[in-house]
């Protein structure tokens, strides 16, 4: 069965291209420009991991993060937060997120750290 990824990045070109990069990796992938329509489908769907970017139209990655680590349901998915800020460990004290990949990023590297989440 595909492992299924959903993003939650307002921009849509990033977003385009992190669908297109990670369907060519053979994942199922779910996409959403903004936190309320994830907020809707993801008590629907189980996803094996998350990507979301800090700056969204309707609020932000560290708070769909701390709102899936506090609950019983979702605490054990993986959770990569991507942001512009160079301040990673700034970012850590923020939310209890598996990863955080700086923009820009490089593709392989991306590629990598999301299959790493994948294992575990």
């Amino acid at each position: 069965m595909q492992k299924q990824i959903m993003i939650v990045e307002d921009n849509d070109e990033i977003r385009e291209m992190l669908e297109f990069l990670l369907q060519s990796e053979k994942y199922a992938v779910r996409s959403f420009a903004d936190a309320a329509s994830f907020r809707e489908q993801i008590a629907n769907v189980r996803p094996d991991a998350l990507i979301f970017d800090v700056t969204l139209p309707d609020g932000n990655g560290f708070d769909l993060c701390k709102e899936l680590r506090s609950n019983p349901a979702t605490v054990h998915l993986p959770v990569i937060i991507m942001s512009a800020s160079g301040d990673l460990s700034a970012l850590s004290r923020e939310c209890q997120a598996d990863d955080y990949i700086s923009k820009p990023f490089d593709i392989y590297d991306f590629i990598c750290r999301v299959k790493k989440q994948m294992v575990g």
